[in-house]
C-alpha cells in the first residue's frame, strides 16, 4: 500500500504511520517513491492535525515486528521523528564512549538496542524501555563529555513527557522510568559490591516482582549485545544477579517466621552477607580453586 492508495477507513496522515509500522514487519520496505511520498505528507503539513494518541498502535505494532529500527528510520527520513518523537530525533550526532570503538552515536546504538529486544521476543514494554532509556544524553554538558553527567535526571521527565503525549499504559510508564533509572547500576555490579548488589535488588523488588525485574534484565543485556563486539556474549551481570538474588530467597526462607525478618535493616544486612558468601563461593570455583 502506498500513500496515494490508502484506506477509506483510515485518517489519510495515519497511512504514513501504517506504512512504516510495516517496514518492521518480515520481509517489510519502502522503495524510494513511498519514502518519497511521505516526507512531501510531512512537508506539506499533513500531520498538523494528528493526534499522537491515534498514532500510537502504530508505533506499538513496529515496535513487536521483526526488526523495529526499520520503522524509526523510515520515520525518521520523512521528518517525523522529529515532530512526533523529538527526544529521540535528539539522540543523533551525540556520543557516548564504548569498550571497542571509541565512541558510537547514541541514537544509532537505540535502534541497535531495540531491535536486540526483538531477537529476544520481548514485550512491548520492554521494547518501549528499550527506545528510551538514553534520552538524558541528549544535551549532556559538554564540559563532562564523553561521560554523560545526571543524564538520568534528564531522562526522567522526558520519558513522562512521551508517556504523557501518547497516553501510554502504566505499566510501559513504569518499566520505561525503571530501566532508565537503574540500567548503568545494573551493568556495574560487581562480585566484591555485595551490599549494593543487595541494596539494587531490593530497591527494584527483585524478590516480590520478579516478572519485572528480569524484563529490567532483558533491556540491559540488549544493551551490552547492541555494542559491537558484544553481539554473540551471554549478559555477564545477569547471571552474577541471579546468583545474588537466589542467595537472598532461600535466606529469607530460612528466616521465615523469625524476629529478624521484621527488621529491614537487620535483613538487608544479612541478605548482603547471604549474597557475599554467595558470589565469592562463585568466583573461587570458577578459578578451580574449589
Amino acid at each position: 500500500m502506498s500513500l496515494s492508495r490508502s484506506r477509506d477507513d483510515i485518517q489519510p496522515g495515519l497511512v504514513l504511520f501504517e506504512l512504516a509500522a510495516g517496514a518492521a514487519q518480515p520481509g517489510g520496505w519502502l522503495d524510494g517513491e513511498t519514502l518519497s511520498d511521505m516526507k512531501r505528507l510531512v512537508d506539506g503539513g499533513g500531520l498538523a492535525a494528528i493526534d499522537p494518541v491515534a498514532v500510537w498502535p502504530f508505533l506499538a505494532r513496529g515496535l513487536m515486528g521483526e526488526k523495529p529500527s526499520r520503522m524509526f528510520v523510515a520515520l525518521r527520513d520523512c521528518g517525523v521523528l522529529a515532530s512526533m518523537l523529538p527526544e529521540i530525533e535528539a539522540l543523533f550526532g551525540q556520543f557516548q564512549s564504548a569498550d571497542v570503538s571509541d565512541q558510537v552515536d547514541i541514537g544509532v546504538h537505540q535502534w541497535r538496542v531495540l531491535d536486540k529486544t526483538a531477537a529476544f521476543h520481548a514485550a512491548l514494554p520492554v521494547r518501549f524501555a528499550a527506545l528510551v532509556f538514553n534520552l538524558g544524553k541528549a544535551d549532556s554538558p559538554p564540559q563532562h563529555l564523553p561521560a554523560h553527567y545526571r543524564h538520568v535526571d534528564r531522562c526522567l521527565p522526558r520519558i513522562e513527557a512521551i508517556c504523557a503525549r501518547f497516553e501510554l499504559s502504566p505499566e510501559l510508564r513504569e518499566l520505561a522510568l525503571l530501566v532508565a533509572m537503574e540500567l548503568e547500576r545494573v551493568h556495574r555490579a560487581a562480585p566484591m559490591r555485595a551490599a549494593s548488589i543487595t541494596a539494587l535488588l531490593e530497591r527494584v523488588d527483585a524478590f516480590a516482582r520478579p516478572g519485572r525485574y528480569l524484563d529490567l534484565l532483558t533491556v540491559c543485556a540488549c544493551d551490552y549485545a547492541a555494542y559491537q563486539g558484544n553481539e554473540d556474549k551471554a549478559y555477564p551481570k545477569a547471571r552474577l544477579l541471579e546468583l545474588a538474588r537466589e542467595a537472598c530467597l532461600k535466606l529469607d526462607r530460612e528466616m521465615d517466621g523469625d524476629e529478624a525478618a521484621d527488621d529491614p535493616a537487620r535483613r538487608h544486612e544479612l541478605r548482603a552477607l547471604a549474597v557475599a558468601n554467595a558470589l565469592r563461593s562463585q568466583r573461587w570455583a570458577e578459578e578451580g580453586v574449589v
